[in-house]
């Protein structure tokens, strides 16, 4: 047998063609540059667009059998060509959700009827007051309620085009950026959906609006524990969750499963604190009387104590609060007992988020592949 050589081996190997292209496997860049000879022995890879590549068998064998034939039936060659495929290119990173927000804030409740929308809607109205930037979500998809609280109910929603995207424009009230179902819905009508109807138009308002830059992004939760809820931290990495209920007993069995649904290994969404709304009666005329008509403090406070959180506030409930949603006027505009109380609860949520953001690294959407 003569002398082998690289090139006699790649002259015997330019008489096998790829299946996909009829091109030869050299001209194509498939032969590896790693042939190695001793002696007799040949060895060297092929390389293949990927691991599924349904001719790597028979390339091979054909690169086996034109080496045994057009060099020497002596080459020891059967079982020497390696496979090899190109490293998949890495993923690109996901562009952000909601690239200008800093801090995503979910207000929740284990059940309705304990004011977690009007909770939500005098703390965006708080916050702004403050000097923040804020933007308000209603994700209650069923129950729409921030259009009438903020008197926003006829407002014409718009669209511009930003980066090529066109984008829904928010509507503005008393310095809070809003949007809601019941902006692009029959208010008269019922939301006959499905789950997954009602999550894909909650992540258009998130995903399709031009929410611009926010300090603060309040989401106003369904209440419960529902799709929505796992669409919206499948979506958003959510800073954390504020958790609204009443001193009732019954208020606080379902509280807890709220707590317990964002602390969940798979969620994982902190949990800021408890807001005990409609902690006591006042009379407006009568500011310091106090009627604890749902049960006192003990029990908000056990439940605090038990996961260990704070109780943010204590709202107490006061008739015009009812007046005021109905005018589309939220309370915490107004300098009364309410709006101070509402004030506090902007200024407890600020150092419960700066807190997470110190002791904390950044909450993560929820990747619904993992087990």
């Amino acid at each position: 047998m003569e002398t082998l050589y690289p090139n006699l081996i790649l002259d015997a190997l330019r008489q096998v063609r790829y299946p996909g292209t009829g091109k030869n496997i050299v001209d194509m860049e498939m032969v590896e540059d790693d042939m190695r000879i001793d002696g007799n022995k040949v060895s060297f890879s092929l390389i293949f667009p990927k691991a599924t590549d349904p001719f790597i068998k028979s390339v091979v064998k054909a690169a086996e059998q034109a080496i045994l034939t057009f060099v020497s039936p002596e080459v020891d060659i059967v079982g020497n060509i390696a496979v090899k495929t190109p490293a998949p290119a890495p993923a690109a990173e996901a562009a952000p959700v909601l690239p200008g927000v800093k801090n995503i804030v979910a207000v929740s409740s284990g059940k309705g009827g304990v004011g977690k929308s009007t909770v939500a809607a005098n703390l965006a109205v708080s916050l702004a007051r403050e000097g923040y930037r804020v933007g308000l979500l209603d994700a209650d998809i069923f129950g729409p309620s921030v259009p009438k609280m903020f008197g926003i109910e006829d407002e014409q929603l718009y669209m511009h085009e930003v980066d090529g995207r066109n984008l829904i424009i928010p509507a503005e009230r008393y310095g809070v950026k809003l949007l809601s179902i019941g902006l692009v819905i029959d208010p008269d009508k019922a939301a006959v959906w499905r789950g997954s109807m009602a999550s894909n138009a909650l992540k258009q308002l998130i995903e399709q609006a031009d929410w611009g830059e926010l300090d603060y992004f309040l989401i106003d939760m369904p209440p419960g524990t529902s799709d929505i809820h796992l669409t919206l931290v499948q979506t958003l990495g959510i800073t954390g969750a504020v958790i609204v209920t009443t001193p009732q007993q019954v208020a606080l069995a379902d509280a807890r499963k709220g707590v317990s649904m964002f602390r969940d290994p798979k969620i994982n969404v902190p949990v800021l604190g408890i807001v005990d709304n409609m902690a006591w009666f006042t009379p407006e005329r009568h500011p310091d009387e106090r009627y604890y008509i749902f049960g006192n403090d003990e029990s908000v406070d056990k439940m605090a104590a038990e996961y260990d959180v704070p109780v943010l506030a204590r709202i107490p409930l006061v008739a015009t609060v009812g007046d005021h949603n109905d005018a589309g006027h939220p309370i915490a505009l107004d300098d009364s007992l309410t709006g101070a109380a509402f004030a506090h609860l902007a200024h407890e949520v600020i150092d419960a988020v700066d807190r997470r953001n110190e002791e904390l690294p950044a909450t993560v959407k929820v990747d619904v592949s993992k087990k």
